[in-house]
């Protein structure tokens, strides 16, 4: 991509209205525009960042089994009742609107009821399970407040998916490779060493529920963890009697802000039951099946990275979910052309800052975007490539063949 035709703009200032600070980077350096609080649109490069993030989870969702559908946004009121989830007191961030016949609707927050009603259709025998679906849909919720940018909206991209089993056992084995791939996930993306398996309410479902906390200043959560064994505990449910369960002590617990990145619920035959889906077993006998909610958002995962990841310069994407892993910036005319052709060839994504403007701007520029790798080109490096990590002091120098196997072995 020529920076000279991509669409997005950078600004001088910072946002007056977003605190988060990399949240103000996101929107200053052009990776998403504010529409309305709690409402935002992602502009290519924060499209690019996104896609790349909902690919990671992709493969991972479809590693454990899953595989990937796309149900509704409208909702039925009359599946919802069934439940007992349609009234806002009980679901309290509905957005509803009515057709021309006057017939109510919901814009989905969440997918247990439709899903679940859905399956009705599906299962109706042990040979049926188990089945494990997800989406990456948008969803809606009504929030009090919305705040900290992308990381807590009221339209934002969701995948969740869903487990159904025959039993509590086989429901166990797959909440287990849940919580693996969900691992694998903020690995990836570059927050392994910064997320922690949290222990939280489990509310009507189950004793516990599952989030996966991010350590971040901006967090909305305050976590208590123990470092050496990699578990947290939310401060929502910190009591002497649950550390005893969870074999932890109160004197090794650290207490930090976090942001929740993602979540696992068991659902027991909470829905099952509400909707009468029900299975025959080996012996003919009707028996409920055995649900589990598993959660993560794209979008606030993205937010929460720029939170990570970012100086007083700008963002410091991770090379997996970067817009693209190489800047390349041209200072003299025409000298870049060939080696933005090199890369093409090789198969590496670049932006070639190919426009006029000062060496200065495209510096300031580069640093703002964050991208991991930035080459520069002028007539002081001569034949050489001016050779910079994002997250590095040093600067180098390497001719066009080292920079291209130097990016082909360490990405």
């Amino acid at each position: 991509m020529k920076q000279s035709e991509l669409f997005t703009k950078s600004f001088r200032t910072f946002p007056a209205d977003e605190e988060a600070q990399g949240m103000r980077f996101l929107v200053r350096a052009g990776f998403v525009h504010k529409v309305m609080a709690g409402v935002y649109e992602y502009l290519p490069l924060g499209f690019r960042v996104l896609k790349k993030i909902e690919q990671i989870i992709r493969e991972e969702m479809n590693a454990i089994g899953g595989q990937e559908l796309l149900l509704s946004t409208l909702q039925d009121k009359t599946v919802w009742q069934k439940s007992g989830r349609w009234e806002d007191k009980v679901l309290d961030v509905w957005f509803k609107t009515k057709l021309k016949n006057d017939s109510e609707l919901g814009l989905a927050a969440t997918h247990e009821e439709p899903l679940t009603y859905l399956m009705k259709s599906y299962i109706s025998s042990y040979r049926d399970l188990p089945i494990f679906v997800y989406q990456f849909q948008t969803k809606f919720r009504n929030e009090i407040r919305a705040k900290s940018g992308i990381l807590r909206t009221r339209e934002f991209l969701m995948k969740d998916l869903y487990s159904f089993t025959d039993s509590e056992v086989q429901h166990r084995a797959f909440y287990e490779k849940a919580k693996g791939a969900y691992l694998k996930v903020f690995s990836r993306v570059g927050l392994g060493d910064k997320t922690f398996l949290t222990f939280a309410s489990g509310g009507t479902f189950s004793k516990y529920s599952h989030e996966f906390q991010t350590i971040a200043p901006v967090g909305e959560d305050t976590i208590y963890l123990d470092r050496k064994k990699g578990l947290a505990v939310n401060k929502e449910v910190l009591r002497e009697e649950i550390l005893a369960d969870l074999g932890l002590k109160r004197g090794d617990l650290e207490e930090v802000k976090a942001v929740e990145v993602g979540n696992i619920f068991s659902l027991g035959a909470r829905f099952s039951t509400d909707f009468n889906l029900m299975f025959k077993d080996q012996n003919e006998e009707l028996k409920p099946v055995i649900m589990g909610s598993y959660g993560i958002g794209p979008g606030r995962l993205a937010g929460t990275i720029a939170e990570v990841f970012h100086d007083e310069r700008g963002i410091v994407w991770p090379k997996t979910v970067a817009p693209f892993q190489v800047h390349l910036l041209e200072l003299e005319k025409a000298l870049g052309r060939k080696l933005y052709g090199d890369l093409q060839k090789a198969e590496i994504e670049v932006l070639y800052d190919d426009r006029k403007i000062s060496a200065g701007e495209k510096f300031a520029e580069a640093d703002l975007i964050g991208i991991p790798w930035r080459l520069v080109l002028s007539k002081k490096t001569g034949k050489k490539v001016e050779v910079k990590i994002r997250s590095e002091k040093n600067v180098k120098l390497a001719d066009v063949k080292g920079v291209l196997r130097l990016l082909k072995n360490k990405g």
